[in-house]
C-alpha cells in the first residue's frame, strides 16, 4: 500500500480513543470499573459534550432541507428569508443538487461581506471564497497544491510544535518535510520571529522551505497573537517569499480581556502594498468552533489571496474533482457569516445564545487553568482563546523507565493510565509534538461547567497519587 498512508499519525483520534472504545464497550456488558462514564475530553466536539445548537442556524438549515416548512408560522420571518436566498442559488432550488465547486455563489457573497465588516472595511472579493469541507479539507488542499520537488529540492512546510496533527499528517500524506518551529511556552506559547529565523535556516540545508503555517488562535496551546506578532510573521513571509496558511478557526474564541484577535488578511492590507499585493495568503474558518459548535455540518471556507491566476485555475480545477463541498454544511456556514442582525426578530435570542456560550467559556478557561495550578506537578498557562487546556506535567524518572517497559512514549503511559483509572479521555502532548524532555496532554474544557469540575478534581487526584507511585 502507498507508504505515505502508513506514516500518517493523527492523535486527536489515535490508540487512546481506541482504548477508550473499548473501555465504553466493558461498560456497557456491565463489567466494574472504578467510574461509571468514560469522558471524551480529547477532541473539541461541542455538541457531543452537551452544548446546544444556536436556534437560528438550525432554523435556517431545516428550512432549507424541508422547504415545505416555508410556510409554517412556527419560524421566523427572517430565517425564511435567509432560507429562500440560499435555495434560489441552489439548482432547481435544492440543497439535494450539486454546487459550483467553489462553493455557492450567494453564500461566497456573504463570506466576502463578513470578511469585510470583521476587517474594518478591508476589500474581499467572492471569486478569491471558496468553500470547504471544514476548514481541514481547505488547509489540506492548499497544501496539496504547493507541494513539489524531490530531495533538497522537496517542499518544507513550517509548523508550530505543539501543533494540531492535521498538519504533520497531510505533510505525511504528501510526502513534503516538515519544519519545527517552536512555541515559548515560558512566555504564554508566543511565537518569536527568532524561533522562525532558526528554524528556516537549518531547514534550507535539506529543503525548500515554501510554506509558513499559523493557528491563531493556537490549538493546542490556546495563545491568541498580537498585533506585532502578527506583523513580524508577515515581514517575515515577505522576507523569505513564503506562503503564507492562517488557521483562524477559533477567531471567536477569545477569553482573556487583554487579548484581540486580529485577522492576517486585515494586518496584511494595513501594512501597506508592498506586503499586501505581493504575500500570499489564505486563510481558513469553519462551523465547528467559534461558539456554533457544528462539527457535523463540516462547513467551513478559505479566503487565497494573491494567488497566480494559473494557479488559481489549477485550484478550481482540484476543487471540481471533488466535485463540491457538502451543500447543507454551506448554509451552516452562511448563517455564521450573515447572523441576525439588530432590529430582526431573531437577533435578541441569536445574542443571547451566542454571548452564553461564549461567556461560559470563558469561564472554563479560567476555571481550568486556576485548578491546575493547584496542583503539584502541573503547570498550566493562562488559556486566552481557543477551546483546549495544553498542562505541562512532571513524570517522574521511575514512571518513564515504566512507559519505555510498555513501548510507550511517557505522556502517552500517564494519559492510558488515567483512562484506566478514572475514564477520563485526553490526548498525550506527544501526539501535538512538544520541546524533548517536556510532556504534556491536551483537553478540551467543553464539558458543561459541573462535569468539568469533577473531571478536575479526578485529574489532581489522580496526579498526585501517580506521583507518589512512581517517586
Amino acid at each position: 500500500m502507498n507508504p505515505q498512508v502508513k506514516a500518517v499519525e493523527y492523535a486527536v483520534r489515535g490508540p487512546i480513543v481506541l482504548k477508550a472504545g473499548e473501555i465504553e464497550n466493558e461498560l456497557r456488558k456491565g463489567i466494574k470499573k472504578p467510574f461509571t462514564e468514560v469522558i471524551k475530553a480529547n477532541i473539541g466536539d461541542a455538541h457531543a459534550m452537551g452544548q446546544q445548537p444556536i436556534t437560528f442556524l438550525r432554523q435556517v438549515v431545516a428550512l432549507c432541507t424541508y422547504p415545505n416548512l416555508l410556510d409554517s408560522p412556527s419560524f421566523p420571518e427572517d430565517s425564511k428569508k435567509r432560507a429562500r436566498r440560499i435555495l434560489q442559488g441552489c439548482g432547481g432550488n435544492s440543497l439535494g443538487s450539486y454546487s459550483a465547486s467553489q462553493g455557492v455563489n450567494c453564500i461566497r457573497e456573504d463570506v466576502a461581506a463578513y470578511i469585510e465588516r470583521r476587517d474594518g472595511g478591508v476589500p474581499a472579493d467572492p471569486e478569491n471564497i471558496y468553500l470547504t469541507t471544514g476548514a481541514s479539507d481547505g488547509i489540506a488542499t492548499i497544501l496539496k497544491i504547493l507541494v513539489s520537488g524531490g530531495g533538497r529540492s522537496r517542499t518544507g512546510v513550517m509548523i508550530p510544535i505543539p501543533q494540531y496533527p492535521l498538519y504533520s499528517a497531510a505533510i505525511s500524506e504528501l510526502d513534503a518535510i516538515q519544519i519545527n518551529y517552536y512555541l515559548d511556552e515560558e512566555n504564554c506559547w508566543a511565537l518569536d520571529v527568532n524561533e522562525l529565523r532558526r528554524s528556516l535556516n537549518e531547514a534550507k540545508t535539506y529543503c525548500n522551505p515554501k510554506v509558513l503555517c499559523i493557528i491563531n488562535p493556537g490549538n493546542p496551546t490556546g495563545q491568541v497573537q498580537n498585533r506585532k506578532c502578527i506583523e513580524d510573521v508577515i515581514h517575515f513571509a515577505w522576507e523569505e517569499k513564503l506562503f503564507l496558511l492562517a488557521d483562524e478557526v477559533y477567531q471567536d474564541n477569545v477569553y482573556s480581556e487583554s487579548c484581540q484577535f486580529h485577522s492576517f488578511k486585515k494586518i496584511l492590507y494595513e501594512m501597506g502594498p508592498d506586503y499586501c499585493n505581493n504575500v500570499e495568503l489564505a486563510s481558513f474558518h469553519s462551523t465547528s468552533k467559534g461558539y456554533m459548535g457544528e462539527c457535523g455540518y463540516r462547513g467551513g471556507y478559505m479566503e487565497v489571496i494573491n494567488l497566480h491566476p494559473d494557479i488559481k485555475g489549477q485550484l478550481v480545477k482540484l476543487l471540481s474533482v471533488r466535485l463540491c463541498p457538502p451543500v447543507s454544511g454551506q448554509a451552516a456556514m452562511d448563517i455564521v457569516v450573515n447572523p441576525p442582525v439588530p432590529g430582526e426578530e431573531s437577533y435578541a435570542q441569536f445574542i443571547k445564545e451566542k454571548e452564553s456560550v461564549l461567556n461560559n467559556l470563558a469561564k472554563k478557561a479560567k476555571l481550568t487553568e486556576d485548578m491546575f495550578n493547584q496542583v503539584p506537578g502541573i503547570h498550566c498557562n493562562p488559556l486566552q482563546g481557543a477551546m483546549y487546556a495544553f498542562p505541562r506535567i512532571f513524570i517522574p524518572s521511575k514512571a518513564i523507565e515504566a512507559a519505555k517497559v510498555h513501548k510507550m512514549a511517557p505522556d502517552m503511559f500517564y494519559c492510558m493510565k488515567l483512562l484506566e483509572e478514572t475514564g477520563i479521555c485526553v490526548v498525550p502532548g506527544s501526539g501535538f509534538g512538544q520541546r524533548e524532555g517536556t510532556y504534556h496532554f491536551r483537553m478540551t474544557i467543553l464539558p458543561p461547567v459541573e462535569k468539568l469540575k469533577i473531571l478536575l478534581e479526578k485529574v489532581k487526584d489522580f496526579h498526585i497519587k501517580f506521583l507518589k507511585e512512581y517517586s
